[in-house]
């Protein structure tokens, strides 16, 4: 992988990284979701706590790194279903804990799949061809 110069000044370039697109990444939200779900079952942290709510923010923001801002709501939609249907309310039900609650969880979520997505949507700055050679 070969950074690039800018002549004027010292600036470092990263390459172009490959984004995945929303639907797709809402598909990858899904299973990733359930994947986590099962592995929590697994280790018997199937219940609503600090460690479980991290565990989904730490995969949204493990999808954001590989998708663009605009599926971050969608990863955290996902990852909010698979949470409060499996971890909160357990056996695949879904229910209401309040707006507060739930509005705070969902942002918890999208701000983590946005952590991982805007870094990678930096604009760059033109690179001037005559250094390329």
């Amino acid at each position: 992988m070969q950074l690039y110069r800018a002549r004027p000044g010292s600036h470092w370039y990263r390459p172009v990284t490959f984004r995945l697109a929303p639907d797709m990444s809402l598909a990858l939200g899904l299973v990733g979701g359930a994947a986590l779900a099962f592995a929590l079952a697994g280790v018997g942290e199937l219940r609503p706590s600090w460690f479980a709510l991290g565990a989904y923010a730490a995969l949204c923001t493990a999808l954001g790194t590989a998708s663009r801002p605009p599926a971050a709501p969608l990863i955290a939609g996902a990852g909010w279903l698979f949470y409060d249907g499996f971890v909160v309310h357990r056996y695949a039900q879904l229910g209401w804990a309040g707006l507060g609650t739930e509005l705070a969880r969902f942002a918890l979520l999208t701000a983590a799949a946005l952590i991982g997505s805007l870094p990678g949507a930096l604009p760059r700055r033109r690179i001037r061809v005559e250094l390329l050679a």
